[in-house]
């Protein structure tokens, strides 16, 4: 068995399907740990969720985006009303399950009358098992986002495990003044991990568009939710396997090599 990790996917199925194909992914031989956000951003939620559930060996931790979707999955009141990229989402199970044959709905509509009767069972039971984090027998940690380095780290609150980005922004501090810290201030953590992989922070913030590692930490949001690429990591070998730009791919599927999309807003 192989084993992968893959950063945000942020609703672009096309990005997945890419990402495994270029890894020679075997869904049903081979594990993959996808580090959150599933839904929000792009237009193919649905498609990303009937996707990862052909993965035989599959483990999908919480990602905020994912929190927000899984209450309103629970309730029927999404917490942040369906915006920071979430009426990508309403519309992508709106047009599989209600809007067939239907006029199209501006958004304050779509948000009016999409409920959790339109989500699928699956789907729905999908949301609401996500861990908050996985820990393997190697002492490798996956997160979404981070975690309090100076306290133990189970028992957090939870949502810090897909907020956090100070255990990011610290380690790349860290990293950047090695000439000054590695001998003389190591990265400690109150609970020691062998590897630990996160998302939630696009390494397009640090004008990266490959995974970034700092301290003992990988990075692998290469920006899917920015109209960026997705990222895949064989977890024995570290080579990884990139989508093309995310913003190629919705244009490709509009038929319009030359749209150009407006850059989302930065909440995460």
């Amino acid at each position: 068995m192989r084993e992968f990790v893959m950063g945000d996917l942020h609703g672009s199925c096309r990005a997945l399907k890419q990402c495994l194909k270029a890894a020679n992914f075997d869904c049903r031989k081979d594990r993959l740990v996808q580090l959150g956000d599933v839904v929000d951003r792009n237009s193919e939620a649905f498609e990303c969720v009937e996707e990862l559930l052909k993965i035989r060996h599959l483990i999908v931790v919480r990602g905020n985006h994912d929190d927000w979707f899984d209450e309103f999955c629970l309730t029927g009141r999404h917490p942040t009303s369906w915006i920071h990229g979430g009426i990508a989402t309403a519309r992508s199970y709106w047009q599989h399950f209600v809007g067939r044959g239907r006029t199209s709905l501006d958004d304050y509509q779509l948000a009016r009358e999409l409920s959790p009767k339109h989500i699928p069972e699956e789907h729905r039971a999908f949301f609401a098992r996500l861990p908050l984090y996985h820990i393997d027998q190697q002492a490798r940690c996956f997160v979404h986002a981070g975690f309090n380095r100076f306290s133990p780290f189970t028992g957090q609150p939870p949502s810090t495990y897909y907020w956090d980005r100070d255990l990011w922004a610290t380690a790349v501090e860290w990293q950047c003044n090695e000439h000054i810290y590695h001998r003389q201030v190591p990265f400690e953590m109150k609970t020691a991990f062998k590897e630990i992989y996160i998302g939630h922070s696009p390494t397009t913030y640090w004008d990266s568009t490959i995974p970034m590692h700092c301290a003992n930490i990988t990075n692998l949001d290469t920006g899917a939710g920015q109209g960026g690429k997705l990222t895949i990591m064989d977890l024995r070998t570290k080579e990884y396997w990139q989508s093309e730009l995310v913003t190629t791919i919705s244009a490709k599927k509009h038929g319009n090599t030359n749209l150009q999309l407006d850059s989302p807003d930065n909440k995460g």
